[in-house]
């Protein structure tokens, strides 16, 4: 079959009646998700993780499966569009991705001119979901084809720098995020040992030995986590929401907006695909891009709506370009797309290289409801951009009880034991004085994630070479792959090291 059969079985998979409820409801929770600052995607997928397990309950292995990751996808990218509006009215970023967006978005909107920036954000938005979305279609299976060729050393050495990229770029402290992945791998260590039988870190713990559930985890360390950020800080937002009057963008914002989109959402997807770079550098560096290329720089900053068109453009394609490696490889390149990984390994599919040989209903129906999702955020945030503006004034004290309902009913329906609520309220303390203290928590998934492939990996590795290590680098891919991760890690360090000294001499 091509790849454009492919995709219209994926569409017509996409267009099943649940499946078309589960991207509506993806998409208005992902939304509603980024409008509610500090939550964010990776809080909102973690926390819908049971959820989706109790919805699907009744369909078969590979119809929940496909429905439960069509709606986490749509919360996803959803996500990256609703934190645009708290970004624009509020002068507050919903997400991290876009922090960008205020330099420009707020200023509009105090000109009074808050509608068209919303505007030209959903309309970047889904330009830029439809630009990654072709380049999805068009590199995910060659991508897997390649990787298929791979061996458990290569293997091996791909997860390495899956880690590296992320601890690289994760936090303000690199020593600070390498610990952190340090700590993800030494959590996925706990348990059993599947080769030797031998108890690890268990402490004659009954319920450790089958390890700690990734599930349990993440809602701990992310959504539980936030609630204690929210009472322990009085993390409420009292600022002054700006009006909005018109909704439609003029033709001139529409021809200035025109190439920012274009360029925002090429730059952001490619961006993307990179392991651990993400949607916070794709709006970066497209905010920077259109700074350097405009004729006239000095309006940046004080409402040029260029600045809200090329930042949310690439942010919503960096977060599909993300999906390609997760898709393709079974790396995750984000924190989002680590508990995506773990969502698809809950329902027993493998993402990376034979997900399109053996699960092609899974890969394909996901892929295409990238496109229905994007088409109806489109159709949700134009008409109700003023009822998702209202979702902001949400006070904490409704919002708290909900995300601890959710959180604690949502574990215990999936794991059915009071050891995983305790642990999900242990790890939610531990996730806040983690976060309050600079430690990043993507890296400390993603090791939990990928820490029992690598070690199966590791082992197949050594015993094909009779326990050499060597075989990690006389792999050409492998040693490929691992120069690449070490060159991620040490160019910022030099980088820095060399800031520091010129500093230093001028100062001198």
């Amino acid at each position: 079959m091509s790849t454009i059969d492919y995709l219209l079985n994926g569409l017509s998979t996409a267009m099943q009646w649940q499946n078309l409820v589960f991207v509506f409801l993806g998409v208005l929770i992902g939304t509603v998700v980024g409008v509610l600052p500090g939550i964010g995607p990776m809080s909102g997928v973690a926390l819908l993780i049971p959820i989706t397990a109790s919805l699907t309950s009744g369909l078969s292995a590979e119809e929940a499966a496909t429905s439960s990751i069509i709606l986490l996808a749509g919360v996803y990218y959803g996500a990256m569009y609703g934190g645009s509006t708290t970004s624009i009215l509020l002068n507050t970023p919903g997400e991290s991705s876009s922090v960008v967006t205020t330099l420009d978005g707020y200023q509009m909107a105090k000109q009074g001119r808050a509608g068209a920036a919303l505007a030209i954000a959903a309309i970047g938005s889904f330009s830029a979901g439809l630009i990654s979305l072709i380049g999805l279609i068009f590199l995910a299976r060659p991508l897997s084809a390649v990787a298929i060729k791979f061996g458990p050393a290569e293997y091996f050495s791909l997860m390495v720098l899956g880690l590296l990229a992320i601890s690289g770029l994760a936090g303000k402290s690199m020593v600070k995020s390498l610990m952190m992945t340090a700590f993800g791998l030494l959590l996925a260590t706990i348990g059993i040992d599947s080769v030797s039988g031998v108890e690890r870190f268990t402490f004659g713990l009954p319920e450790l030995y089958q390890g700690l559930e990734f599930l349990t985890i993440a809602v701990g360390l992310f959504a539980v986590g936030e609630v204690f950020k929210t009472i322990l800080e009085r993390d409420n937002n009292d600022g002054e929401i700006a009006k909005i009057n018109r909704i439609l963008p003029t033709k001139q914002d529409l021809k200035d907006s025109a190439a920012p989109i274009a360029r925002g959402s090429v730059l952001g997807f490619f961006i993307g695909l990179l392991p651990g770079a993400g949607a916070i550098l794709a709006s970066f560096f497209a905010y920077v891009m259109e700074k350097k290329l405009s004729r006239d720089p000095s309006k940046f900053g004080k409402g040029a709506i260029e600045g809200v068109a090329a930042p949310e453009s690439a942010n919503n394609a960096a977060s599909g370009g993300a999906m390609i490696p997760l898709l393709s490889l079974g790396i995750p390149s984000s924190g989002t797309t680590a508990i995506l990984m773990g969502a698809f390994i809950m329902y027993n599919v493998q993402p990376g290289p034979l997900l399109f040989q053996d699960h092609p209903q899974i890969a394909w129906g996901v892929i295409a409801s990238m496109f229905v999702g994007n088409l109806m955020l489109l159709l949700l945030n134009m008409p109700l951009v003023k009822i998702f503006a209202k979702v902001i004034e949400t006070p904490a004290k409704y919002l708290i009880p909900l995300i601890v309902v959710f959180s604690v009913f949502g574990v215990y329906a999936v794991q059915y034991s009071v050891f995983d609520l305790m642990l999900i309220m242990a790890c939610g303390v531990i996730g806040y004085v983690l976060q309050k203290n600079d430690f990043p928590l993507a890296p400390l998934v993603l090791g939990l994630i990928l820490g029992p492939m690598m070690e199966n990996n590791m082992r197949r590795a050594l015993t094909i070479s009779n326990g050499d290590f060597m075989i990690f680098l006389q792999k050409p891919v492998s040693l490929a792959f691992l120069i690449i991760g070490l060159l991620w890690v040490t160019i910022p360090l030099v980088l820095k090291l060399r800031g520091k000294k010129v500093l230093v001499n001028e100062e001198g």
